[in-house]
């Protein structure tokens, strides 16, 4: 029972781990140039007030505005290979920051 647990663990740690990554490689491919300008009215990282009210709607609709595009932002942020889970990841580095 431990060895698959601890099994268990490493597989979604790896999972996670590699959502992370992929979303690291996005923002920085896809997103961080807009978004680190301003470009359109883009809402900078660690600019409380623009994040405020997109947090607020909740991630899942955060990620879907990136899927279908808003403003000056094209549909997926230009990454259109990107699935919604490596857009989440993106999305979530970016409020981070």
């Amino acid at each position: 029972m431990g060895k698959t647990l601890g099994l268990i663990s490493l597989v979604l740690l790896s999972s996670i781990s590699y959502v992370h990554a992929e979303g690291q490689v996005i923002y920085d491919k896809h997103c961080k140039g807009c978004h680190v300008a301003g470009v359109g009215g883009a809402p900078k990282p660690g600019d409380s007030a623009a994040w405020e009210p997109r947090i607020v709607q909740g991630i899942d609709v955060m990620v879907q505005t990136v899927v279908v595009g808003k403003g000056a932002m094209p549909p997926k942020g230009t990454c259109f290979d990107c699935d919604e889970a490596a857009l989440k990841a993106a999305v979530e580095l970016l409020i981070a920051e």
